[in-house]
């Protein structure tokens, strides 16, 4: 299918592995410009040379912490006018919520909450302006069903849901769209942590526990981060303008639901 998005600009943050990287090969397949964050500049560089080499698209690297003013600062000058803007950073690492402090509270909302808040406000009126635009928010399924020693991340993540579900209205007579995909239990690092994490909990082996997940899941499998990047790719398709303020679940079915 040809998403009609050849030639845009997108800012895919924290793609330089995982999800987000998903997102921008995705992107990037569809003919779009991409530019490429992460932290780690070896990584950077090495995902931005990938998409270069296999799709001859325009990418630019951006080797900073999007949790950072200087970060987002970076980007925008990478990208001064996006087309399409990916909301992604990593949450706070798993931990009772006993022994959170004020201050691991604040950098967790800061990071999955206000900073995709204020990359929103940097790019959407250009985007309303040009009378297109495809906001897409990386959260969690955690936002819908709780998931043991997350519970900061689920918050700050469904802050930021519940925020935009106004906002998202506001701007769609604009050709302008903010939706939400909710990625349950996906082959990425973050997932083999929690395995790590599930299984020192339970005294089992990271074999053991990562089967049991599995299991767990009505589609028997993890998902992967291809098939998470082309749904993002569809969101941001011009086939998706008449989709926004919603959140797509990608779970295998996970979260048992009917509405």
């Amino acid at each position: 299918m040809d998403l009609g998005i050849k030639g845009k600009n997108a800012i895919i943050c924290a793609s330089s592995r995982g999800l987000g990287r998903g997102c921008a090969v995705a992107l990037a397949a569809a003919g779009c410009n991409v530019v490429i964050n992460g932290r780690d500049e070896k990584t950077v560089r090495q995902t931005a040379q990938e998409i270069r080499d296999g799709f001859g698209v325009t990418v630019h690297e951006v080797a900073a912490d999007v949790s950072s003013q200087a970060g987002q600062k970076a980007l925008l000058e990478a990208c001064p006018e996006p087309d399409i803007l990916v909301n992604n950073n990593g949450g706070p690492p798993r931990r009772d919520f006993r022994a959170l402090s004020r201050q691991d509270m604040l950098d967790g909302v800061t990071q999955n909450m206000v900073v995709p808040l204020e990359l929103i406000q940097a790019t959407i009126d250009g985007m309303a302006e040009r009378g297109f635009g495809r906001i897409v928010n990386i959260t969690s399924l955690s936002v819908y069903m709780p998931i043991g020693g997350l519970d900061l991340s689920s918050g700050a993540r469904a802050g930021l849901t519940a925020f935009l579900a106004g906002v998202a209205r506001g701007f769609a007579g604009k050709n302008v769209t903010i939706n939400n995909l909710l990625p349950g239990k996906m082959d990425t690092e973050r997932l083999q942590s929690g395995i790590r994490y599930g299984a020192e909990k339970t005294g089992t082996s990271y074999a053991e526990q990562a089967e049991r997940q599995a299991a767990e899941v009505p589609a028997k499998r993890f998902g992967t981060p291809e098939e998470f990047g082309q749904a993002c790719a569809f969101l941001c398709s011009t086939h998706a303008g008449y989709i926004t303020g919603q959140n797509l679940l990608m779970d295998g079915g996970l979260y048992t639901s009917a509405f």
